[in-house]
C-alpha cells in the first residue's frame, strides 16, 4: 500500500504515547478508606456520561471535582483529588521516540479525548508533546471521539485534505471515525505492529 501522498500524522495520547492505569487510582483510595476505591469505580462507571461530559467541557473543573469529591465521601481535599486522578500515565518510549523523526517528513498533530485536570496535572509535563504542530484536545474543542466535528477540528488547523491525513489510535471505533472522514487509520496494538504498518505505507 502506498500513501505517499500523507502530509499529516495524528496520534492519540491515551494507550499510545502514554499508557494509563486507573486502577491505580482505586488502589489508593481503598488504602485510604476500606472500599472506598470500589465505591467510586462503581460510580464511575455507572455514571460515565459524568466523564464524557467532562471531556467535552460540559463541566467544569470545579463542577467535576464537586461531584467526584462527594463520591470518595470527601474525604480527600481538591487538590490531593487532582493529583490522584492525573497520576496514573506512564511514557511509551519506543513510540514517543520516533516523533523527532517523523517530525522531519510531516506535520504531527495531537488528537486526544482528554480533560483539563488530566492534562495539568497528569500528560503536560512530558517532553515528548513539544514535538506537535498542534494538539487537539476534547475539552477545548467541545467534542469528542469518534465525532466528525473533533477530526475535522484537525482539518481547520492543517487546511489539507482529508486523504492527506492518517491517524493512530489504540480504539477501532476512533479509527474507524478517522475512516469515515476520508483518513487513512491504524488500530496501534502495539510498538511493532505501528512500525510493521508505517513500513507498508512507506513512512518511515
Amino acid at each position: 500500500m502506498n500513501n505517499s501522498n500523507i502530509s499529516v500524522i495524528v496520534f492519540d495520547l491515551g494507550n499510545v504515547l502514554i499508557p494509563f492505569n486507573y486502577n491505580i487510582i482505586l488502589e489508593r483510595l481503598n488504602n485510604l478508606s476500606p472500599g472506598l476505591g470500589d465505591k467510586f469505580s462503581k460510580l464511575y462507571a455507572e455514571n460515565y456520561h459524568v466523564h464524557r461530559q467532562f471531556e467535552k467541557w460540559e463541566l467544569t473543573n470545579e463542577q467535576f471535582i464537586e461531584i467526584m469529591l462527594s463520591w470518595v465521601d470527601n474525604k480527600i481535599t481538591e487538590e490531593d483529588f487532582c493529583v490522584l486522578y492525573s497520576d496514573i500515565f506512564e511514557e511509551n518510549k519506543r513510540t514517543t521516540a520516533l516523533l523527532p523523526i517523523l517530525k522531519q517528513k510531516y506535520k504531527l498533530v495531537l488528537l486526544s479525548n482528554t480533560n483539563d485536570i488530566h492534562k495539568k496535572y497528569g500528560w503536560d509535563k512530558y517532553d515528548f508533546i513539544k514535538h506537535f504542530d498542534k494538539l487537539i484536545l476534547s475539552h477545548e474543542v467541545g467534542a469528542i471521539k469518534p465525532e466528525p466535528a473533533i477530526y475535522k477540528a484537525v482539518e481547520k488547523f492543517t487546511c489539507l485534505a482529508p486523504e492527506q491525513h492518517i491517524f493512530i489510535d489504540d480504539i477501532a471505533d476512533y479509527a474507524e471515525g478517522a475512516r469515515k472522514m476520508g483518513w487513512d487509520a491504524i488500530q496501534f496494538t502495539g510498538h511493532d505492529n505501528l512500525i510493521l504498518e508505517f513500513n507498508k505505507r512507506g513512512i518511515i
